[in-house]
């Protein structure tokens, strides 16, 4: 379409800009990687029957193509959304999106331009008008009966969205728990060094001694050092606990009393060549001594056979000793089993709490809370709500569930003179309530006053009283709706009984009353006072209601 007003244009532009438009139609078909069409099947259709819009894109497999979704061909509903079809043309792609869109009411309507992103660049379909007739009846062959209610599935929702998120989550949360606290990681060197029995460590110290270089160097300091930390540190573990910070002296004569009093079994040579060795390394430690290296081997091979001298020598531990070593290992890996479990709650209560107060800080603590534990009005807000019209004339009115027929009990006298239809859903004694009645008053004749709308709204409040409402409160203002009815507005406070119990609850209402010839036409909505979510019910019926009169 684009192209074929620029190539109308041309004829009257000058040569000179000829030639600027044909480059800018080069450049444009240089640039333009797709084309946007839409058509549909028929522009004059029968009230509900269905038509086909179509949208087809011309363009390559690198461009990511968004169509319109939702409600975007209002004022005609969409029933159905198709899925895209997908031709292959030479080096590009057909992609053709369906719709099913209809209409209940007659009249003459416009489809919007509809939005369609191709990779980063938009485009918008032509309106279209469509005619949406009548269906004649022919009254020569009889009227039906009405049909029948008939129990309408309930739309899904897709918690199962929300409940699949929470479980992945809690599922990662799980797994990083598991992970870092409750998995049995694999050991260092170290710490399996560390496990091993202080004999064991103290022979693989010799040997990893061994592969030093001190004697190489001659590092005498060091590897003395080192040698005398091995003997002393199987001491300090096997004999005496103060092995490590004791001087030689002190050392030696503690083994002394240990031998005189039969508790190690060593001999007087044992801890002579221990003392020599612990003196020479003193003196290599603190006076620079120097011994020979050939010396410091005897020495290091000395030790080694030191230290399985103090291995016989110690006594068999008893069957009480293994016991008690046993229940002290059990009873460390039940504080570490224990402090797993805490740092597990604690890191669950943070997140609990983190998760919490985050969701305070956005939507509101309320808002929290009542989501956690459940709130009955929040569900009816956050719900599948219904748009419908009910009666005759029509009232149409969005509400969060359908609200069904009731029969009204009225006085045999006034049912004679009044014939009503009622819709509703919740009573005055669940704290939410809507009512939607259509009365005809019979035998109306021209000459006849106009109905006082006033009267008629004071006798519905009399109906509150009737359920046990008490003090209410009455204010009154000019009500219109978005299509441009107007009526009357009668809204206030009262308290209602409780159910089960002799107390009352703060209320506000609401009551809508409007007037056509003989007809009145009555909306009632009840609701807990400070109860934020049927206040934003409140407001989201009283914005989505419309009036139409009867024909004829």
């Amino acid at each position: 379409m684009i192209n074929e007003e620029l190539r109308m244009t041309n004829f009257k532009l000058r040569p000179s800009r000829n030639l600027s438009l044909s480059f800018l139609l080069i450049l444009f078909s240089w640039f333009s990687f797709a084309q946007v069409t839409s058509t549909i099947d028929s522009t004059s259709i029968k009230i509900g029957e269905l038509i086909t819009y179509h949208i087809q894109v011309e363009t390559d497999s690198t461009k990511l193509v968004v169509f319109p979704e939702g409600q975007t061909f209002s004022p005609l509903e969409m029933i159905e959304s198709y899925d895209v079809d997908t031709i292959k043309n030479n080096d590009k792609f057909n992609l053709i999106k369906k719709y099913g869109l209809t209409q209940f009411d007659s009249g003459k309507y416009t489809i919007p331009q509809q939005k369609i992103i191709v990779g980063d660049k938009t485009f918008f379909t032509d309106s279209v008008q469509v005619e949406v007739r009548n269906i004649e009846i022919d009254t020569t062959k009889g009227l039906y009966d009405i049909k029948p209610i008939i129990a309408v599935q309930k739309a899904g929702s897709n918690w199962w969205i929300y409940v699949l998120l929470a479980l992945l989550i809690i599922g990662a949360i799980a797994f990083l728990l598991y992970w870092f606290i409750w998995r049995k990681k694999p050991l260092t060197e170290a710490e399996q060094i560390a496990l091993l029995p202080p004999y064991d460590r103290a022979k693989l110290a010799l040997k990893e001694l061994d592969e030093t270089h001190y004697l190489e160097h001659q590092n005498m300091k060091d590897y003395y050092s080192e040698l005398t930390f091995i003997i002393r540190k199987y001491l300090d573990e096997k004999v005496y606990d103060r092995a490590l910070e004791s001087t030689t002296d002190e050392l030696i004569k503690r083994l002394t009393l240990l031998k005189e009093g039969n508790q190690v079994d060593l001999s007087k040579e044992d801890i002579k060549s221990l003392e020599n060795i612990l003196k020479r390394a003193d003196l290599v430690k603190f006076a620079k001594s120097a011994p020979d290296i050939e010396l410091a081997k005897i020495d290091r091979d000395t030790i080694d056979i030191e230290i399985d001298h103090v291995k016989e020598a110690l006594p068999e531990p008893t069957e009480e000793e293994k016991l008690l070593d046993a229940k002290y290992r059990e009873e460390q890996e039940r504080k570490k089993k224990r402090k797993k479990v805490w740092i597990t709650v604690a890191i669950s209560v943070f997140l609990l709490l983190a998760t919490i107060t985050g969701f305070s800080i956005k939507y509101g603590f309320d808002y929290v809370k009542d989501t956690i534990i459940g709130h009955d009005t929040k569900e009816l807000l956050e719900g599948n709500w219904v748009t419908s019209a009910y009666g005759f004339p029509p009232i149409t009115i969005s509400t969060p569930k359908v609200l069904k027929r009731t029969t009204p009990k009225l006085p045999e006298e006034m049912a004679q003179q009044i014939e009503m239809t009622q819709f509703g859903y919740g009573s005055l004694m669940d704290r939410f309530q809507i009512q939607l009645a259509t009365s005809k008053i019979k035998n109306f004749g021209e000459g006849e006053n106009k109905i006082d709308i006033e009267k008629a709204i004071d006798s519905e409040l009399k109906l509150f009283e009737n359920a046990g409402a008490q003090n209410i409160i009455i204010k009154r203002e000019k009500f219109v709706t978005p299509n441009g009815a107007e009526g009357l507005k009668v809204y206030g406070t009262m308290d209602s009984p409780v159910l089960g119990t002799d107390k009352l609850e703060k209320g506000k209402y609401v009551v809508l009353g409007f007037t056509a010839e003989n007809v009145v036409q009555e909306v009632m909505i009840f609701h807990r006072e400070n109860d934020v979510y049927a206040e934003k019910i409140l407001e989201r019926i009283l914005n989505s209601i419309e009036l139409k009169k009867a024909e004829g």
